[in-house]
């Protein structure tokens, strides 16, 4: 049986797990606490993504008192990298390093969990950054803002989603391989937590936000049956933990 997990921990995981932002209370957790705790934290990655999107689309909309938006664009992404630690700019480098060319499936793991940005991952990183910053700058300010916030908490919806759809693979004493798939209870929980991010720009632009499900929902289902063909599964949780945790392991 796994060592139980304090009830007020998971939310806390989550944020330190997504962001740079201290969170001194995890301290008295063990090794074995955080990792159970994580899991259940996957439920609290799309508010703790509101709470990102925020930060970044309140600085691009405020940004622009003094800045041209191309300028207002970089300075919010900076301030989205500080905040995560680049945490999410490093996977998607990962990615593109680990099968943008031939590799095996254990290559491409090994990728995954090297933090080099090879040059498939410097030329997905530039086009992802490009994009965002396109978009950004091609809508009004107030509807930067609400997209801003509506893509982070999807985004991190995405990823309770697919390892919700998908087991883990990995190896070694990863907790997502030994927890195995997660619940589907806890995807539940994690798309009610991501409503308050995600309304508003239903609210505004319905069709857009439709679009995005779409989207969204094409997107995994590639993403899922690329992950089983070409590794087996979705990478372990505690492969991917940030250096921060390394003494907690």
């Amino acid at each position: 049986m796994p060592t139980e997990c304090p009830r007020w921990a998971p939310p806390l995981l989550a944020v330190q797990f997504l962001t740079r932002v201290p969170v001194p209370p995890l301290a008295r957790l063990t090794g074995e606490q955080a990792a159970v705790g994580l899991a259940r934290a996957m439920a609290w990655l799309p508010p703790v993504g509101t709470l990102i999107g925020l930060v970044t689309g309140a600085t691009f909309v405020l940004a622009q008192w003094w800045w041209p938006p191309v300028v207002a664009a970089v300075l919010a992404l900076i301030v989205e990298a500080l905040l995560t630690g680049a945490f999410h700019e490093d996977a998607v480098a990962d990615f593109c390093d680990a099968f943008g060319g031939v590799a095996s499936a254990e290559r491409a793991l090994a990728i995954m969990k090297d933090s080099r940005i090879g040059s498939y991952g410097a030329l997905g990183l530039g086009l992802v950054v490009l994009l965002r910053m396109a978009a950004m700058v091609a809508l009004p300010p107030v509807l930067a803002l609400v997209a801003i916030v509506a893509a982070a908490t999807l985004g991190r919806l995405c990823a309770v989603t697919l390892a919700a759809l998908v087991a883990p693979v990995g190896s070694g004493a990863g907790m997502a391989v030994r927890a195995g798939r997660m619940p589907r209870g806890r995807l539940a929980l994690a798309m009610l937590l991501a409503l308050p991010g995600t309304l508003p720009l239903l609210w505004s632009r319905p069709v857009a936000f439709l679009v995005a499900l779409l989207a969204m929902a094409a997107m995994l289902a590639w993403l899922a049956r690329f992950l089983l063909r070409r590794i087996g599964g979705v990478p372990a949780i505690a492969s991917a933990l940030p250096p921060r945790w390394g003494s907690w392991r």
